[in-house]
């Protein structure tokens, strides 16, 4: 059977980087495989946990593997002529621009607060026209509608209440991660379907 046409024909020529492969990259990059953006770009140094099932992209027969050959594994079963890449790599201000070379997008994916800010402050500094699309506030449950897409400016894009962070009673849950992990895809989409023709001109300036 042919294969059907991306109804977005303009992402082919996307590139997105996805930085971490927790509840929210792994599942920003189901959605974006699904889209067939032209190519994905995912980093992350870890291994999957049992702990991760409860809202990370995984499977039980994929506990103690990295999550990056995991991800490549999960999202070629969605489609096998997905053009993805894989790096087993802590990230840093140092390696960022190399891991995430031709990126137009970067979507930061992280747990921690301090590792947010760095690779915000990293693109931001260093690699001129990528654009970034965070997160901040998806802890608990319930309030959906709380989560909110921000475009900061025009290369910063904020996902989340802005407040809401882990603590005793307020866990990650599989269903307030994935929405703000889908927000994120759907950002992304529209910066992509609007804006991409501007960033391939002002890279290739």
């Amino acid at each position: 059977m042919a294969k059907t046409p991306c109804p977005f024909f303009e992402l082919k020529n996307a590139v997105v980087g996805i930085a971490g492969l927790g509840g929210l990259g792994s599942n920003v990059a189901v959605a974006l495989t699904r889209l067939r953006v032209g190519k994905l770009i995912l980093a992350d140094f870890d291994v999957v946990d049992e702990s991760n099932l409860n809202r990370q992209n995984y499977f039980h027969d994929q506990i103690g593997r990295h999550k990056v050959d995991a991800s490549l594994e999960n999202l070629r079963r969605i489609d096998p002529e997905a053009n993805l890449s894989g790096h087993k790599v802590r990230l840093t201000p140092d390696n960022i621009p190399q891991v995430f070379a031709g990126a137009h997008i970067i979507a930061e994916c992280f747990d921690r607060a301090d590792q947010k800010r760095m690779i915000v402050e990293t693109v931001l500094s260093k690699m001129k026209d990528v654009i970034v699309v965070g997160v901040s506030g998806l802890a608990g449950y319930g309030r959906s509608n709380e989560i909110r897409t921000t475009r900061l400016s025009s290369r910063l894009v904020l996902i989340g209440d802005g407040v809401s962070g882990t603590g005793p009673g307020i866990p990650l849950t599989a269903g307030r991660v994935g929405v703000a992990a889908y927000h994120q895809a759907n950002a992304i989409t529209e910066i992509l379907l609007n804006e991409l023709g501007s960033i391939l001109l002002r890279k290739e300036s």
